[in-house]
């Protein structure tokens, strides 16, 4: 052990200083000379303990010493921790402060990783969580835990500025669009349509009537599948998924297969040997499915699980090269377009759905977004006031869009606070919040990573988004949040609404963090340091060798 090493060394030092006073030489001369044996010997034990503990290779085990280039790996030390970051010998968990890896040449090199990883652009979370006041609320029963939010994925948190710009609108402006020459109403209205033009613009939008205003991604989703598809489908017509998508992209267009006889038919996960990772395939099966027959694909932009962001362009020209010249492409963006900037006109899809609570925007909203003319081409999907155009008792002529899709009083407020969370997001600047959560992604990745006995999902490279589902052998998920949130940190434990993909990993469920721009590398060094102490006790209660995995 290093005590008995540097108890020797003392020891050893203490003799020379004897031996040399027995000497018959000057007393400078005998300081000198204990000092230079003393330290010619201590450092040739450093030397030899270095080699026999690992920190040194020597040559006869340079083969042993091998590591991969990503993998990090640290002493133990053999009965007692070095620091309050560094792991215990009885926890099994590798020591927080000195990481050891080797580079591309094979050399060792030992850095504190943690503590000197720094990100670019640390001043735009600390810029603008002061601007999220429930991020400063404590929470549990005594109000004792500082919140760490880690579950934008299911929904992200609104700024101060969208909260009172809905306040401000009941409290001053609060009135129904389109249907009253009023102040009240006009100011009201332009309110709502301005919010329209807000989001056109944040998506490039060839025109302000192609953003239709939903209650969500879901209803948007939900809009083209009875309005398109059920005009346009028909019997042996095929529809293509993939196994990860969210239950709102799966089950409307399995109802509509019921209601026409279309067919359904799924992209698969790649399973190979030399696969790492889980990764959608497709280069082979997507490019077998795709026919003449196909008329309609839908899949996401960024899933909400495996963390990948599919390359849409590429997937959009494999469609137009295969799939029926009437082929409509459809893309779930609800974890793409709060991130990472959004071209509707570049990606060159048919249908796009985004979510406006995950955009820092109020629950109960969203978009669809279409071409204007594709639009005007489909029947209405709801009947009802401020869709029509004239109404009489025989029948009924119908508005343009995208008057002609919303039907009834709309959602003001939340549509007014999407345009305030546009606004705000603009502000910053789409680049940016993409570049911060890189970073944000890259480090969750890695420090997750170096946990023993956790798995997780999705590709295991560089090109993710802030997310992290993860399964831990020998504890379930849902047990790993509740005691999470116990140290005041909110993740996400279930299926994530994918039982198709969690069922296709072989597992029930998963736990997710996901991290937005108001994150810190602080939240997640916490995160990671209560996540461990979590699987260290229900692995001291427990068998870890039977894994929830």
């Amino acid at each position: 052990s290093i005590f008995f090493l540097f108890l020797f060394c003392s020891i050893l030092f203490l003799f020379c200083q004897i031996v040399a006073s027995k000497m018959p030489l000057r007393r400078d001369e005998s300081k000198s000379m204990a000092c230079c044996t003393s330290t010619f010997v201590t450092f040739l034990i450093l030397i030899i303990s270095s080699v026999a503990e690992g920190f040194i290779p020597s040559s006869c085990s340079a083969t042993s010493n091998r590591r991969q280039q990503s993998q990090f790996w640290s002493y133990r030390w053999p009965t007692f921790c070095i620091n309050n970051n560094a792991a215990c010998p009885s926890s099994g968990r590798r020591a927080a402060l000195y990481v050891t890896s080797l580079d591309s040449d094979g050399e060792i090199r030992t850095q504190d990783w943690m503590k000197s990883y720094r990100f670019k652009d640390e001043e735009l979370a600390n810029k603008t969580r002061p601007q999220f006041a429930i991020l400063h609320s404590p929470i549990g029963e005594d109000d004792s835990k500082p919140l760490v939010y880690l579950d934008s994925a299911a929904t992200s948190q609104k700024p101060n500025c969208v909260i009172d710009t809905m306040t401000r609108y009941y409290q001053r402006t609060n009135s129904n669009v389109h249907r009253g020459s009023h102040t009240l109403s006009r100011e009201a209205t332009n309110m709502y349509e301005a919010a329209r033009d807000q989001v056109a613009e944040f998506v490039h939008a060839k025109s302000r009537n192609e953003i239709i205003f939903t209650s969500g991604a879901t209803d948007a989703i939900n809009l083209v599948a009875y309005s398109w598809g059920r005009t346009n489908l028909r019997p042996g017509d095929e529809i293509i998924l993939t196994v990860v998508e969210h239950h709102s992209n799966i089950v409307p267009w399995q109802i509509i297969a019921e209601q026409t006889g279309a067919v359904i038919k799924y992209v698969p996960i790649i399973k190979s040997p030399n696969t790492v990772g889980e990764e959608l395939d497709w280069e082979g099966s997507f490019q077998e499915i795709l026919s003449k027959n196909t008329k309609l694909v839908s899949f996401q932009h960024a899933s909400n699980v495996l963390g990948n962001v599919n390359p849409v362009q590429d997937i959009v020209q494999m469609i137009k090269s295969k799939a029926s010249p009437n082929c409509k492409i459809m893309l779930d963006a609800c974890q793409s377009v709060p991130h990472i900037p959004v071209d509707v006109q570049a990606l060159e899809v048919d249908f796009l759905a985004a979510s406006g609570h995950k955009m820092c925007g109020p629950t109960g909203i969203g978009f669809l977004w279409a071409r204007e003319e594709l639009l005007n081409s489909m029947p209405p999907f709801k009947g009802g006031g401020e869709m029509i155009n004239e109404v009489f008792l025989t029948h009924s002529t119908y508005a343009l869009s995208p008057g002609r899709f919303e039907a009834g009083t709309p959602a003001i407020a939340e549509a007014i606070g999407l345009g305030a969370a546009v606004e705000y997001l603009r502000n910053i600047g789409m680049d940016r919040i993409s570049a911060y959560e890189h970073e944000l992604a890259e480090y969750l990745y890695k420090r997750m990573k170096d946990i023993p006995g956790i798995r997780i999902l999705g590709p295991q490279n560089d090109n993710r988004s802030a997310i992290v589902a993860f399964v831990a052998a020998g504890v379930h998920p849902s047990d790993l949040s509740t005691f999470l949130d116990m140290e005041g940190i909110a993740i996400r434990a279930g299926h994530h609404c994918c039982q198709p993909l969690h069922r296709d990993l072989g597992i029930s469920h998963s736990a997710r963090a996901s991290l937005y721009f108001y994150n810190t590398k602080g939240e997640i060094d916490f995160f990671i340091e209560k996540l461990e102490e979590t699987l260290d006790f229900f692995r001291s209660v427990g068998d870890s060798n039977q894994g929830f995995f």
